[in-house]
């Protein structure tokens, strides 16, 4: 998309780096000493708790493994429960309502592995996007694995919402709805995420 679109969309002017003004360039992302699946979310000047994985962080990133992936990784976008949230959350990020039909393809030997599938899907497993436990009520996809995507190397690496007393994901990075809520006001196409030190 243009940045006079982002712009026009959002109400706001873009800067020469292609995020709307005022947006964030890089949220970082650190384990905290002795706890290696709760961190901090570093955003500007704002520090702000969040869950990773129950494998703490790694380099060498599995399908199935648990840990949240080392890297600098861009914010392609996302998805937000329309029953939860009646009014579209506001950021320049693309957000799209999520369906019930709505699925991720966890499945490294299928062509669609690391991508938006529609459910039931018999060929492929896939994890569910309308999900009951409220995770996935607001998602950004971290681009994790997607160009190009390697069979087996992970899938839907999220920003999500964090369960109760920010327990471990499945390799995702975690936040309060309250907290993720605030965040995506201040994040726009050229911002990017850094995982680890």
């Amino acid at each position: 998309m243009r940045r006079a679109q982002v712009a026009k969309q959002t109400g706001a002017a873009t800067s020469a780096k292609g995020r709307p003004s005022g947006a964030l360039g890089l949220l970082r992302v650190r384990p905290l000493p002795g706890d290696p699946t709760r961190g901090t979310l570093i955003a500007g000047g704002v520090v702000i708790p969040c869950a990773l994985g129950r494998s703490g962080i790694t380099t060498q990133k599995r399908e199935g493994d648990g840990a949240s992936p080392r890297g600098i990784f861009r914010l392609r976008g996302g998805f937000y429960r329309p029953d939860r949230f009646p009014v579209r959350p506001v950021s320049a990020l693309p957000l799209r309502p999520t369906r019930r039909d709505d699925g991720w393809c966890d499945a490294p030997q299928d062509r669609r592995y690391n991508r938006p599938i529609r459910l039931p899907s018999t060929a492929a497993s896939a994890e569910q996007l309308w999900r009951d436990d409220g995770l996935y009520d607001l998602v950004i996809d971290l681009d994790y694995n997607r160009g190009p995507i390697r069979p087996g190397r992970g899938s839907a690496i999220f920003l999500h919402i964090a369960r109760s007393g920010y327990r471990p994901t499945e390799g995702c990075v975690a936040l309060k709805p309250a907290d993720l809520l605030r965040l995506l006001r201040r994040l726009g196409p050229g911002t990017r995420m850094k995982i680890g030190r």
